[in-house]
């Protein structure tokens, strides 16, 4: 006959499987005399699939003083949880580079350098420039029903070869196929370019360049003049209402004064101590030492002003993760645009998608008048002339066409409207003083500055613009 304990041993199994706990429960009248034994403790938990990370000493107590623990919930198992793998890296062997991904250096004396976020390595045929890491597995852990629980692998990281580079069979090194100079273009690709050197400005004795592969200019580069590179470009003198184009990185050394003329693009970075009325726009960063005034500059990810000067006065200022500087306006209020949280090119789009949709909402217009009357003829006459009824023929398939290309603007235009709402981890952070002037945009969420303020840091909570200050 089977034995009636007088106690009942509940166990819980945690969902995620990773803990069991046991509620000891008796309706002894006399509970000071209730024993039980160990055998019984992990028969109870047998029986409810519990096999793997019992404590023994947790049931050695429970079994020593059984009603210290009446109704209590005891832990006496727990899993061991899964280690997630590490991802995969790419290390650059042998470069002064800056990786595509990190941001400014900090000097041993505390200051941050701003001007020497990327150096432009020489290399030479064969050197190695890449080095693939493999993400890891992990570790698999057990539940306490001895189930396995498989880890999160790691992210791979991938190999991206540019121009005048090799890979090897496997896919983890990358090897210089010339000499010549790094340089990461769009999707953070590796090249290795070919330099044209200017001893000089890049005056009428030079002319305009375009070189596939990386500039560097001694002088300055004059009003008027175009520099165009698949890789980097670098003016160790100024930059005047010049065009420059770069794929990769811009580097100008004594600043942009443009006189509204030209502009500056990079597929990656620009770095300069200064822009003056200027046009600048940068596929990631806009690094700049001194001051910022009345231009427009665009970053995907972020314009930095940060330097012993560092501030940023007019213009409009575009970036799609944060603007920062010491000092924002002054105190005349001069009105200034920061708008985050976007990328810049979208709020392009969306001007340019809203122009394009007024033309062809005329061209239709127009198209409809020109039919109305052909069909006013037609009714009065009954038929039409022969140029009347090509006419007609061209106007109705314009017609169609023009519909079919505003359809396909709306529903991008819509598409565009949708990425600007929302919230986003994008900041503008200023070091020093914001004054009364600036006009603040987070997505569609629009904010005007109307006090001055120190360090602060403002970003969008619950989906209002808030601002809180630095540490």
């Amino acid at each position: 006959m089977e034995e009636i304990r007088p106690y009942q041993l509940e166990v819980k199994i945690s969902p995620d499987k990773m803990e069991a706990i046991v509620i000891l429960k008796t309706e002894e009248s006399q509970p000071e005399k209730l024993s039980l034994t160990e055998d019984d403790v992990y028969q109870v938990l047998q029986e409810h699939g519990v096999k793997f990370g019992i404590q023994q000493s947790v049931v050695r107590e429970l079994c020593a003083m059984p009603t210290k623990y009446i109704d209590a919930r005891l832990p006496v198992a727990a899993g061991v949880p899964a280690v997630p793998g590490e991802d995969g890296k790419i290390e650059y062997p042998y470069l002064d580079v800056v990786e595509p991904d990190s941001g400014p250096k900090e000097l041993a004396d505390g200051r941050v350098d701003f001007y020497n976020l990327t150096n432009i390595p020489n290399v030479v045929k064969g050197q190695l420039l890449a080095r693939k890491h493999p993400a890891t597995a992990g570790v698999p852990g057990t539940s306490v029903t001895g189930e396995t629980i498989a880890p999160k692998a790691g992210k791979d990281a991938i190999l991206k070869p540019g121009k005048n580079v090799v890979i090897n069979q496997e896919r983890t090194m990358v090897y210089a196929a010339i000499d010549g100079q790094v340089s990461f273009t769009e999707k953070e690709k590796i090249n290795v370019f070919p330099v044209y050197e200017v001893k000089g400005d890049v005056d009428f004795s030079v002319g305009n360049i375009e070189f596939v592969g990386t500039v560097v200019i001694r002088g300055n580069v004059l009003n008027g003049f175009r520099v165009k590179a698949s890789g980097d470009i670098r003016v160790l003198g100024s930059v005047e209402g010049a065009d420059l184009e770069a794929n990769g990185s811009i580097e100008i050394k004594s600043g942009i004064v443009a006189q509204d003329k030209g502009s500056i693009i990079a597929g990656q970075n620009v770095k300069t101590s200064f822009i003056q009325n200027a046009n600048v726009n940068a596929g990631n960063d806009v690094i700049v030492s001194q001051s910022i005034m009345f231009s427009t500059v665009r970053a995907g990810r972020q314009i930095v002003c940060n330097g012993a000067k560092g501030f940023i006065i007019g213009g409009v200022l575009q970036a799609g993760e944060k603007i920062s500087a010491r000092v924002f306006g002054n105190t005349s209020a001069t009105p200034t645009v920061l708008e985050v949280g976007v990328k810049p090119e979208l709020r392009t789009e969306l001007a340019e998608i809203t122009k394009q949709l007024q033309n062809l909402y005329e061209n239709l217009r127009k198209t409809d008048q020109g039919l109305t009357v052909i069909n006013q003829i037609l009714q009065t006459s009954g038929d039409l002339p022969s140029d009347k009824r090509v006419m007609q023929v061209k106007l109705t398939n314009t017609r169609l066409v023009l519909e079919k290309e505003a359809k396909d603007l709306e529903a991008r235009k819509k598409q565009v409207e949708a990425e600007l709402v929302g919230e986003s981890p994008a900041a503008i952070e200023v070091f020093n003083t914001m004054y009364p002037g600036i006009k603040m945009t987070f997505g569609k969420l629009v904010h005007f500055n109307k006090h001055e303020y120190g360090r602060t840091r403002f970003l969008v909570i619950n989906g209002e613009v808030t601002n809180v200050t630095l540490v």
